[in-house]
């Protein structure tokens, strides 16, 4: 076996499970789940026609690279959403259709890391579990960089050492964040690709929660947006990762792409076309419906937004809680112990939320996620403004 997985630590809802199976919940309470981010709004309709009119492609391999006309769609989506010029992404060269960001995210790091004692890969802590995993089985080591309530949540990146950058092969960037919902600012991911030129690293943006944010006159800027703003035509060192599992409801269609760097997609390609990873057509046609309509993604905010303010309306007099800048979670400071918290939350109001220590990792003592809880607000506003309605009733008693 290969030595690396003994690396690996257990998944949070792992360590979640253990944590509530010593309990028993208030049998008088029905469950209300805040934990897990799986979207519950419905899928589109037009997407789900679109995949059962094309079952018939079942009978066909599927290529690794994709149909023409699902990277066009994407390459299309991106200088829409992103201010892309025309013709800057081609779609044969710059971008790749993959099964779902999670999936993507680990094999791009078998792709990229360049096995070594001093290879790391550096990432937000607290962070998306894969970005640990697949850093380990890839040979290097991950170095976490803590976001605390006083930078915004957000790594305080002046503060990395430049041999930490010399040795940084990955910058594994999260924005809107998993799970504090912040924002990276343009300025700061110029700053960013200017490193990365400097010590000739990759910055592999994670923007799966970019379709999910409050104002729709002003969406979130992403790493191709700050491409834009310095000419970087050929996108080079930089590769996002975007999904429509949160953007359009579709986390069971697993599809998504990756775009950027040609250079490091040719890498990603060949690595795939052995990993045996294509995507099925008629998944592929379905996406192409999702990604050219945004009339539906435009309700899904509307959805989260209205929960969000409900929520935020129950919990803020008693609560130490903010509105995030986009994503469909909360990331309160419950002021202690914050596996006790969620342990005695489920217990007493049967309501499940996750420890934020789960979703971190210590470094020099200190867990950034610690005295936090995730609550992921996917469950209908009905059962999220009743799970708010528990969770005030629960501190009040706890004084």
């Amino acid at each position: 076996m290969n030595n690396a997985l003994n690396q690996l630590q257990p998944y949070p809802f792992e360590k979640l499970r253990a944590l509530l199976g010593s309990v028993t919940p208030n049998p008088d309470k029905r469950p209300i789940a805040l934990s897990i981010g799986e979207p519950k709004h419905r899928s589109p309709s037009f997407v789900a026609e679109a995949l059962a009119s094309n079952l018939e492609k079942m009978a066909v391999y599927p290529t690794t690279l994709g149909i023409p006309e699902l990277r066009e769609a994407i390459a299309g989506w991106c200088e829409r959403r992103f201010s892309v010029p025309n013709g800057w992404l081609d779609p044969a060269r710059h971008v790749l259709p993959v099964n779902g960001t999670r999936e993507a995210l680990f094999a791009f790091t078998q792709t990229v890391v360049n096995r070594g004692d001093d290879a790391l890969v550096v990432s937000p802590n607290p962070f998306y579990q894969i970005y640990e995993g697949a850093a380990f089985l890839a040979g290097a080591k991950p170095h976490y960089l803590p976001c605390l309530d006083e930078n915004g949540f957000n790594p305080d990146f002046d503060a990395v050492s430049p041999d930490i950058w010399k040795r940084c092969q990955i910058l594994f960037l999260c924005s809107p964040g998993n799970p504090t919902g912040a924002l990276i600012p343009v300025d700061v991911l110029k700053k960013l690709i200017a490193l990365a030129d400097e010590y000739d690293f990759v910055i592999a943006a994670d923007e799966c929660y970019s379709e999910l944010y409050f104002d729709e006159q002003t969406p979130p800027p992403g790493l191709l947006s700050a491409c834009v703003e310095l000419g970087r035509k050929d996108f080079k060192r930089c590769v996002v990762f975007h999904s429509l599992s949160k953007r359009s409801n579709l986390p069971g269609l697993r599809s998504g792409f990756v775009a950027g760097d040609a250079d490091i997609l040719k890498g990603f390609l060949l690595y795939r076309t052995y990993h045996g990873c294509a995507m099925p057509v008629q998944t592929q046609l379905a996406s192409i419906a999702a990604w050219n309509d945004e009339v539906h993604v435009r309700a899904n905010r509307a959805l989260y937004r209205e929960k969000f303010d409900a929520v935020l309306e129950i919990l803020s007099p008693v609560l130490d809680v903010q509105r995030p800048d986009g994503s469909f979670y909360l990331w309160p400071n419950v002021a202690g112990d914050d596996a006790a918290f969620c342990r005695d939350l489920f217990e007493q109001e049967h309501v499940t939320v996750v420890p934020g220590s789960y979703l971190s990792r210590d470094v020099d003592g200190v867990n950034p996620g610690a005295g936090r809880v995730r609550m992921a607000l996917v469950a209908p506003l009905a059962e999220c403004v009743e799970a708010a309605e528990r969770i005030r009733a629960f501190i009040q008693r706890r004084g």
